[in-house]
């Protein structure tokens, strides 16, 4: 004879199988989710890379046209955003700009990746 529930039906391979099934999305769920998270914080690393790109070459671009320090600092930390460190270095005719910024995704802290970019222009007279 068969073993049966209490209703009076029989206990068939889908019935046994149904129980593997949920401890499979109960070990699968977690990975998904972190892979999730990696994901996100991987494109917030990529947009904030590019920010501080765009960020260095504009504070160059300010720079190679003659202006001081503070505009150039200015302008990198309005392109790259708040919380933006810049640094302007000259080197005889040449001017490095450097642009760095910590890497946050929102309710997410990243930790202490920090995305950062430098552009080289040469200095008008």
């Amino acid at each position: 004879m068969s073993r049966s529930h209490r209703t009076g039906r029989r206990v068939g391979a889908d019935d046994r199988d149904r129980g593997s099934v949920t401890a499979e999305l109960a070990v699968a769920l977690p990975a998904v989710v972190v892979l999730l998270v990696v994901v996100l914080v991987l494109a917030t690393s990529v947009g904030t890379q590019l920010r501080c790109a765009d960020a260095a070459r504009t504070g160059a671009r300010v720079a190679a046209l003659g202006e001081g320090p503070g505009a150039v600092e200015a302008a990198a930390t309005r392109v790259a955003g708040a919380g933006a460190r810049v640094e302007v270095a000259h080197d005889g005719d040449w001017v490095t700009v450097t642009v760095s910024r910590a890497v946050t995704s929102g309710p997410l802290r990243a930790g202490s990746l920090r995305a950062s970019a430098a552009a080289v222009a040469w200095a008008e007279p």
